[in-house]
């Protein structure tokens, strides 16, 4: 997929990096890496500082404190000689409003020196049947997916990827997570964005779960869900729980359990699930007067995890 050059240990090394807006702090002492040839998903509520952190390694902001390397490079004092080698897709955005998909794609072609087949890649992410359509008619889908060909064309060595199927069809997500996989086979690097956990779960080889300008969580998306083989029980109730419940239900549980309050109507107790304390559970709500809608227990999922680390949903 991508010219010859340098190996590296570390596809993407943030050091420490600080960064603000006026008083606002938006990354805070930030630390977090990316191995070469995988799939990293950078995960946050609005907020984090994924997008400013994101941003400073492709260059386009400075950083204020610490450091950042891409591919071994400064992205900001090195930036020509970085340039060709990463690709950069927005989540909105770099197309001209009345250019044709197909001539802008083979524009950003020529800037490389030795571009993938447009046609091909037209082909692949189904843009073949837009070519000629501008760029403000093209349906958020279309736009996705050119978005994703230009980030591509130049057969980059490390690619960034901002929501890559928001607006997409089922038929077409699958098929950008397809090409996403065979890139990571081919040794292409992917820095990877999304607000679709299930995107995240199945394509990362790494997860990265920022809130509040600070790394919070690491690991794979199996040692995250499913470490020392811990269950979930979600309890949604039918009126707002009273106050202190998580804490009154915690002490019940015991210490090898955590109780998180979701919102005004739902829990997620973390721990060893068994009879035992779904009868405990069961008991808290008779005591309380709390009438449950449901009680569903499961293995975690990562919006599991990440809703226990931050208590915010990941939104759009």
């Amino acid at each position: 997929m991508s010219a010859a050059s340098p190996a590296v240990d570390v596809a993407v090394d943030v050091r420490d990096l600080v960064m603000r807006y006026g008083d606002r702090v938006a990354v805070d002492g930030l630390s977090l890496t990316v191995a070469p040839r995988t799939i990293t998903a950078v995960l946050g509520p609005n907020g984090a500082g994924k997008t400013t952190t994101l941003e400073t390694c492709e260059g386009y902001r400075r950083a204020q404190g610490g450091s950042v390397r891409v591919l071994g490079l400064d992205p900001r004092r090195d930036r020509t000689a970085l340039l060709p080698r990463i690709g950069v897709m927005l989540q909105s955005g770099g197309a001209w409003s009345g250019v044709r998909a197909g001539e802008m794609l083979d524009h950003v072609a020529r800037l490389h020196a030795h571009p993938l087949d447009t046609g091909m890649l037209s082909e692949r992410l189904g843009l073949a049947d837009c070519g000629r359509t501008p760029y403000r008619r093209l349906s958020g889908g279309q736009q996705q997916r050119l978005g994703l060909a230009l980030a591509l064309v130049g057969r980059p060595e490390l690619v960034f990827v901002d929501e890559p199927t928001a607006g997409m069809d089922p038929q077409a997500r699958r098929t950008t997570w397809e090409l996403l996989e065979e890139l990571r086979a081919d040794g292409v690097t992917v820095v990877l964005t999304t607000h679709y956990m299930e995107e995240a779960e199945r394509l990362a080889d790494r997860v990265h779960i920022l809130d509040r300008g600070t790394l919070i969580a690491s690991g794979s998306p199996l040692e995250l869900t499913r470490g020392g083989q811990v269950s979930t029980i979600r309890l949604v109730v039918t009126r707002p729980f009273p106050e202190g419940a998580p804490e009154s239900l915690g002490q019940r549980l015991g210490p090898d359990t955590r109780v998180t309050q979701l919102d005004e109507v739902s829990l997620m107790v973390v721990g060893h699930a068994d009879p035992t304390t779904l009868a405990t559970v069961s008991a808290w709500c008779q005591e309380n007067e709390v009438l449950p809608e449901s009680l569903t227990l499961g293995q975690r999922t990562l919006e599991d995890v990440f809703l226990q680390l931050t208590g915010r949903e990941l939104q759009g």
